[in-house]
């Protein structure tokens, strides 16, 4: 009898690389993609005999073999309601995300999958949990959103990592079922991708909650007490809320005083950290209170990543890293010691005073309004893209206080030139990353920062937030 065919809707990494896995199990993938295949995808799914269509996606054929299967794998990147999703679910084919498929053949013996979503700050929070592990010694997969898509690192692998951390976006939690992390981080819920959710920022934050549908009271949710849409579905109790254990963290409150006001809204942390200063060397610490391990503390001073965002990002990788109970010492030794990652805050150079700073992963205006924040000193501020239904209205006051010019990388910038173009001393559009930075140079004074932090997606001009970032910091470098 012959093996039923397994549809995989999208040849990007997380196709092939659910396509991979398919073929390690046994099983006959067959990759559909309704756009131009890649040259170097193409190459790979003929080296390992994968059968693929591009330029359209066969329905009929996409149909029947979801029927045969029982289920389609598709990429991140189709909506739930395209047309072909809804007809496949209309026919009772289950239609599951490559995190899902991913997360069935995960588990073997004694993995620990500890999974982070957030509009801002999961990516950086990822890799400073794979971090923390690998300076351990700890066998470490970091996977998902950040890089190399979960089911791609699984096909590689002999056996599952013993930890494996994962990004996860809210489409990639829209195709899952069955997964079910250790440990799960929700850093925020804040508006992004509003476009892909009928602008109902409701949807959005029920798909971010996702992360912890399957939990038991087993496992570990870690929230930002902070954030108000992570509460508010703690705050729904079991049915609609969390049945994990859940651990609270704050930058706004101390642990005394975040434990208390938890406990007076009726909720019941089982484990808190805040923000207090230090009675003896009056320095800012934060402090984690698990009933498992004694108190965690650190002086914020100490911390390799500043800035307020990254204390959240800093906290929840703390949390989590005691919940696994590694060393307090090698914690901290991790936290003070981690390179910031690629395209989120990475200093590129200092030219002439002029500092130059690439956030390209700033993709929406939440992590835009953080990078504006953190930096001290005038601005130049390269911004736009593909314009998301963008609320530009946090950021005004951070543009007006500290902008001093605008220069727009996009090719529809009217959004941004209407909001900030009388709040800055000059603006001008530009289609090119070597554009953008000479005219940010000509600009520049002394003691000045030149910001890529565009607030928007890249697929106007770049095919994506990493080829907009490289080809930044490659125009700084040639200056």
């Amino acid at each position: 009898m012959a093996q039923a065919i397994i549809p995989i809707l999208g040849a990007g990494e997380s196709g092939i690389g659910a396509a991979r896995l398919a073929l390690r199990h046994g099983l006959s993938p067959w990759v559909s993609d309704r756009g131009t295949i890649a040259s170097e995808r193409i190459e790979e799914l003929n080296e390992l005999n994968i059968a693929f269509e591009s330029g359209q996606h066969d329905e009929p054929r996409i149909l029947e073999a979801g029927k045969a299967s029982g289920f389609v794998i598709k990429s991140p990147g189709i909506p739930e309601h395209a047309a072909l999703i809804i007809t496949l679910r209309q026919a009772g084919v289950e239609v599951i995300s490559e995190i899902e498929f991913a997360a069935r053949y995960a588990r073997t013996e004694q993995q620990q999958i500890i999974a982070i979503t957030g509009a801002n700050g999961k990516t950086t929070t990822t890799a400073l949990i794979s971090a923390i592990l690998s300076d351990a010694g700890c066998d470490v997969a970091c996977v998902g959103n950040i890089g190399t898509s979960w089911a791609r690192d699984l096909a590689n692998r002999e056996h599952p990592a013993g930890y494996q951390v994962v990004e996860v976006s809210s489409f990639q939690l829209d195709g899952t079922v069955s997964f079910r992390p250790d440990i799960a981080i929700l850093l925020n819920i804040t508006p992004d991708h509003l476009d892909r959710y009928n602008d109902n920022i409701e949807d959005y934050a029920d798909s971010k909650w996702r992360i912890t549908a399957q939990q038991t009271e087993e496992d570990v949710l870690i929230l930002n007490a902070d954030d108000a849409l992570s509460m508010e579905r703690w705050k729904r109790g079991n049915s609609n809320g969390t049945r994990a254990r859940v651990i609270a963290i704050s930058v706004n409150q101390s642990p005394e005083a975040l434990k208390n006001a938890l406990e007076k809204d009726g909720l019941a942390p089982w484990g808190w950290a805040g923000v207090s200063i230090d009675a003896n060397t009056e320095k800012e610490t934060f402090t984690i209170y698990i009933p498992t391990q004694n108190p965690f503390t650190m002086t914020i001073q100490e911390l390799a990543l500043q800035g307020k965002h990254n204390l959240y990002n800093s906290m929840a990788a703390s949390v989590a890293t005691r919940v696994l109970e590694l060393r307090s010492e090698g914690i901290r030794e991790s936290l003070s010691q981690f390179d910031a990652i690629e395209h989120r805050m990475e200093f590129v150079q200092e030219i002439n005073n002029i500092k130059f700073v690439n956030d390209s992963k700033a993709t929406n205006v939440n992590s835009a309004w953080f990078a504006l924040e953190s930096i001290e000193g005038p601005i130049i501020w390269i911004a736009g893209g593909v314009d998301k239904g963008n609320d530009y209205a946090s950021l005004m006051h951070l543009v007006t206080s500290k902008v001093d010019h605008m220069i727009c990388l996009g090719k529809n910038n009217q959004t941004l030139l209407d909001t900030f173009g009388d709040r800055v001393e000059s603006t001008c559009e530009v289609e090119t990353a070597q554009e953008a930075v000479q005219a940010a140079y000509d600009l520049g004074m002394p003691g000045c920062t030149v910001l890529l932090s565009p607030a928007c997606a890249s697929f106007d001009l770049f095919g994506s937030y990493e080829e907009r970032g490289r080809e930044f910091k490659a125009a700084v470098r040639s200056l």
